[in-house]
């Protein structure tokens, strides 16, 4: 056993390769996954409920997207494949989550266009029309509540950001706080104990 966490900067567990399957949009992805990332055996459950509920980017969306916490790049390889005229930020402190997006976005063909990049390293001038996130809530909720509070205020004016929480891990409390931090937020839906929400200024 070690010490690791998904959220780790430099995990040592063993990577042990191999690659996840699964299917949205009516398009099939196979990305390249290893322990010592978030979820490194399947498509997390609410990662899977977050785009297969929240709304997609459409093929005519442009601009800079931000996927918060990228994990192997789930997220990030569907936005590119949907918005093949954004460019995607990957953000993660998990340098061999940052290694496995960067090589999953060539698998799909967005290499030129994704951004693979640790916090401290995206520039402080970009905006981002929509941001997306599975927020790694297990780093605790005043850990939670700075990440969101570093990136939400990064959307455009008229951006949109659509956050996954379980219920049971503090979904309706989070939502209760970003009301109270001057957000809008609507919860768009709910399914297998997750909330999505989308946020706006």
């Amino acid at each position: 056993m070690t010490g690791d966490h998904y959220f780790t900067a430099e995990p040592t567990t063993t990577a042990h390769p191999r690659e996840v399957e699964f299917t949205v949009a009516g398009r099939d992805y196979t990305l390249a996954s290893s322990g010592g990332v978030f979820s490194a055996t399947r498509l997390d459950p609410g990662t899977a409920v977050l785009l297969r509920k929240a709304e997609l980017p459409s093929a005519g969306t442009t601009g800079d997207l931000l996927d918060i916490g990228c994990g192997f790049g789930p997220i990030t390889c569907v936005l590119a494949t949907c918005a093949p005229s954004a460019t995607v930020w990957a953000v993660d402190v998990n340098e061999r989550a940052r290694q496995l997006t960067a090589a999953n976005a060539a698998r799909v063909d967005a290499a030129e266009r994704v951004r693979v990049a640790a916090p401290d390293d995206v520039p402080a001038d970009v905006t981002f029309a929509q941001i997306w996130s599975n927020p790694p809530i297990r780093i605790g909720k005043e850990e939670l509540h700075q990440l969101l509070s570093r990136w939400l205020p990064r959307l455009a004016p008229d951006g949109v950001a659509w956050l996954v929480v379980a219920r049971h891990l503090g979904g309706d409390s989070l939502h209760r706080w970003l009301v109270d931090t001057d957000w809008q937020v609507e919860r768009h839906s709910s399914q297998k104990g997750f909330r999505v929400l989308r946020v706006t200024r």
